[in-house]
């Protein structure tokens, strides 16, 4: 008799869990994912901002299970799911048959109706987003350095960054520090600390999932470093001159978008029903109403907690979903019954604006500057993969609060602009 099968899609916090807990158990496990590592995202706008390498926060896949022999990793895409066959159909036309299927694909950014803005606005899901980013960001200071006129200037030396939850913040405060503290004593033509670094939230606070209290201490401390911070109002366009806010147009040559997220077709795949956000919706056992071995976990999936409310799309929502799904099937595979639905425990949420402050909410616990950026620091060195990523990120940020100089400053890949057509 064959080993059961179980094909796990993606390679996140999500599928890495599922992979993880199934460490031991009679099954047979195979991982497709189109990039050939995982990636670690709640670090990836530093590498944006060119505070880490982009090797400190992503591992090959093929590398964590290197001594596994029962996980087979394949690098391919996805293009649907024959429910009646039992297959993954994969872009390239072959087929991965499964007895029990996963799907852990995450999400990409939203824009609303807009996606013309992607090109002129990349958001930040991957390390390809990252280094685009990171490359507009110094090309526009290499320019600004070049400019003929001073409005000319003014517009490579505009930054505006739209959304303020964790990531925008975190873009916002480390685009301010390498404009106003990192790169002034290296340019000659252009004073980097004339920068404007706009951080835009058509809702009325920044960090909406954070206490009012929080929030209002992140709006301060960002303004501290020199980040206008202009709330209330939607942007309502998005060129390559730059983003109208309301009715009012700010030119700017570098735009970060940071406003909402969009999930992957898994929906679309299994034929179910989907949220406003494409999230797919399922069962208390995270299993699809229809199909008790097929489960859909992490910002792919729409869960409701026992008071109604989604379960957000974070790093340890993934985790704790991955590991209850590989639960489930080792209790089927031992031959019991799992019956417990699925309960999401809230670990906190963390934010980090600038080198030296944070804010962390842990329910009755809640903290604010730099004993929080610590605290914040430690968190997500111990979420690192390996005992290398942790040194080399930890080492990276200590150089950096010690020297105030960012590393991870090289411009690579040819960016396509108008004036070099």
């Amino acid at each position: 008799m064959q080993e059961h099968h179980v094909v796990v899609v993606g390679g996140g916090f999500g599928g890495l869990q599922v992979v993880h807990g199934l460490k031991g158990v009679p099954v047979r496990i195979t991982l497709i994912d189109r990039r050939n590592h995982h990636l670690f995202q709640p670090l990836l706008y530093q590498v944006a901002t060119t505070a880490l390498a982009t090797s400190e926060i992503a591992w090959p896949i093929r590398h964590l299970y290197r001594d596994r022999p029962e996980v087979t990793t394949l690098l391919s895409e996805v293009g649907g799911i024959d429910r009646q066959n039992r297959t993954v159909v994969l872009k390239s036309g072959e087929t991965v048959p499964f007895d029990t299927l996963v799907l852990a694909t995450g999400a990409r950014h939203a824009y609303f109706g807009n996606d013309a803005w992607e090109k002129h606005a990349p958001g930040l899901k991957t390390l390809e987003d990252a280094t685009t980013i990171r490359r507009r960001l110094l090309l526009a200071f290499e320019r600004a350095e070049l400019a003929k006129t001073e409005e000319e200037k003014q517009a490579f030396l505009t930054f505006v960054v739209i959304g303020a939850g964790p990531t925008g913040v975190e873009m916002a405060g480390m685009i301010a520090e390498l404009a106003h503290k990192v790169l002034p004593p290296e340019f000659r033509n252009v004073d980097t600390r004339t920068a404007r670094v706009l951080l835009v939230e058509a809702g009325p606070r920044v960090l909406p999932a954070f206490t009012e209290d929080l929030s209002a201490y992140s709006k301060l401390a960002l303004e501290e470093l020199g980040v206008e911070v202009l709330l209330g109002t939607p942007v309502s366009s998005c060129t390559e001159e730059g983003v109208t806010i309301g009715d009012h147009f700010i030119p700017a040559c570098t735009i970060v978008w940071a406003a909402g997220v969009q999930a992957s077709p898994a929906a679309q795949w299994l034929g179910i029903p989907a949220d406003r956000a494409g999230r797919a919706e399922v069962g208390p056992q995270l299993n699809i109403h229809d199909d008790a071995d097929i489960f859909v976990i992490g910002d792919t999936a729409s869960v409701k907690q026992a008071d109604g409310k989604p379960v957000p799309g974070v790093a340890p929502a993934a985790k704790q979903q991955g590991s209850y799904v590989a639960s489930i099937i080792k209790a089927r595979r031992a031959g019991q019954s799992a019956t417990a639905p699925f309960r999401y425990r809230h670990q906190g949420n963390l934010a980090t604006i600038g080198k030296r402050a944070a804010v962390v909410d842990f329910g009755r616990i809640k903290l604010k500057g730099g004993l929080a950026w610590w605290i914040w620091g430690l968190a997500h060195i111990y979420f690192l993969i390996g005992t290398r990523s942790r040194l080399a990120v930890a080492w990276s940020w200590l150089w950096i609060y010690l020297s105030g100089q960012h590393s991870a400053r090289l411009i690579t890949q040819k960016e396509t602009l108008k004036d070099e057509a």
